[in-house]
């Protein structure tokens, strides 16, 4: 972390302190849910002077998600290339995505896996047919839901095959409390460490009405006790006003549980030093 220092007839003076901004978690036209071009997040985070953004679309495979089917690697990255040779010289960009399951379809991401992404994130929506949305809440209570869901990010996390678990409290969003149990999570976070998989802080939960991070800092310690040390900071945006939201919020939790932003390059982690 650094200060501006500016030298005037009457001495130095401090500016505010310079923050570098960096959000590894973007969504694109090329998400169902989202129309945003990826020019204009390039031009945005110009404007906003951040140092890396990393565009991670949606890859779902779940039949009854509406983005089945929709992401398509190639038409990514033609366009992701044109936009690096014109802005590359501005602002750092990173290519991802955010693939859901994927311990359930192995054969998909091994077969993505080949392009040349600098990250993949893995994420739980699913739990089999049931996504944590209205008519779920009603049939399965929290802590119903909870339980099965911690056991799919097990699944997950044990498999392997990605750089980084985003959200990894995803139901918070929905049923507003976290529900969890300590030997399960002690398992979760040992299956990273093995495995090399960091943490996300998601910041757009901030954003729907809550009051922390997805995860925040319950979930944070425990990641730390068990030799949790790198995590990224990611908007989850889908607009482009979203871009590196909230992020002072994630560098706050970051200092005070004593962890280490990093990102992705070619899927080799890098440490931010600020």
């Amino acid at each position: 972390m650094h200060h501006g220092k500016f030298k005037c007839s009457k001495g130095y003076i401090y500016l505010e302190e310079i923050k570098l901004i960096n959000d590894l978690h973007i969504h694109s036209k090329y998400s169902c849910d989202s129309e945003a071009t990826m020019e204009a997040y390039c031009k945005r985070a110009i404007e906003k002077n951040m140092k890396h953004i990393c565009f991670t679309d949606h890859v779902d495979f779940n039949k009854n998600d509406y983005g089945y089917g929709y992401y398509h690697a190639d038409k990514f990255f033609e366009e992701y290339n044109r936009l690096q040779e014109k802005y590359g010289d501005k602002i750092h960009l990173l290519s991802g995505i955010e693939f859901s399951e994927p311990h359930l379809y192995r054969d998909e991401l091994e077969k993505l896996a080949k392009y040349p992404y600098d990250f993949i994130i893995g994420s739980i929506h699913w739990i089999e047919n049931m996504f944590p949305c209205e008519k779920t809440r009603k049939t399965y209570p929290a802590y119903k839901f909870y339980e099965l869901y911690w056991q799919e990010v097990l699944k997950a996390v044990e498999f392997g095959g990605f750089d980084c678990l985003e959200h990894i409290d995803f139901p918070k969003r929905y049923y507003g409390e976290l529900v969890y149990d300590e030997i399960i999570m002690n398992e979760i976070f040992n299956q990273m460490k093995k495995n090399n998989i960091v943490m996300e802080i998601n910041t757009s939960s901030l954003r729907k009405g809550l009051p922390t991070s997805l995860p925040d800092a319950d979930l944070l310690k425990l990641y730390k006790n068990n030799g949790g040390i790198n995590v990224t900071i990611g908007s989850d945006a889908h607009i482009i006003s979203d871009l590196g939201a909230d992020n002072d919020y994630a560098k706050d939790l970051i200092t005070q549980n004593m962890l280490s932003e990093v990102i992705f390059r070619q899927h080799k982690l890098f440490q931010v030093v600020e």
